[in-house]
């Protein structure tokens, strides 16, 4: 269902994002995000001039290596469109992610190793929507590892995402049809 109609209304600013998960062919997954910023007018910069309609203001690419237990071994980010000279010089601080797992306390210890003056917003802010691509990405693979060690150990495990979002309430039904046994075990 789309939005209601708006107001009138003038373009002014446009963010793309665009993210992709992909299986590499030695077992790991890259995990890419890339952000674009237009203005809808012309306007001048300090540093490069005239910026006329359209012009991109921020391209900026990031890919995260990880493997199938979330762990980053690589970080990867590049700059292509900066409103400042000095911006691309963040990009290389990124590589500081790898040895991070992402999950509980992700997004902390991004800030930690490339918050503030170590990295760039842009770049920086991308990082948590990664985080759920790289768990949408990888769902078939951590799925069929919960299966095999439910099988293997006859214990189920209540799934982390569970409590996270309206359709995951503990008693929802989204949560009674998929994991029923959790609404016997609550029952007991």
């Amino acid at each position: 269902m789309p939005l209601s109609a708006p107001a009138d209304r003038e373009p002014l600013h446009r963010r793309q994002i665009d993210m992709h998960g992909y299986r590499r062919a030695d077992g790991l997954f890259d995990i890419e995000g890339h952000l674009l910023d237009t203005k809808a007018y012309g306007f001048d910069n300090e540093e490069k001039g005239y910026l006329a309609p359209g012009t991109p203001l921020h391209g900026m690419w990031i890919r995260l290596t990880i493997d199938d237990d979330l762990l980053i071994h690589h970080c990867e980010a590049a700059s292509d469109h900066t409103p400042y000279a000095v911006c691309p010089q963040a990009a290389p601080n990124f590589a500081r992610l790898a040895g991070l797992k992402i999950g509980p306390g992700f997004n902390r210890a991004v800030q930690e190793r490339v918050g503030g003056v170590l990295g760039c917003t842009h770049i920086r802010e991308m990082l948590a929507q990664i985080a759920t691509v790289a768990y949408q990405t990888l769902y078939p693979v951590r799925r069929q590892k919960e299966l095999a060690r439910e099988g293997v150990t006859g214990v189920r495990e209540r799934p982390r995402i569970i409590g996270t979002c309206l359709a995951y309430e503990p008693s929802s039904p989204v949560v009674k049809m998929r994991w029923p046994w959790l609404v016997q075990d609550a029952a007991e």
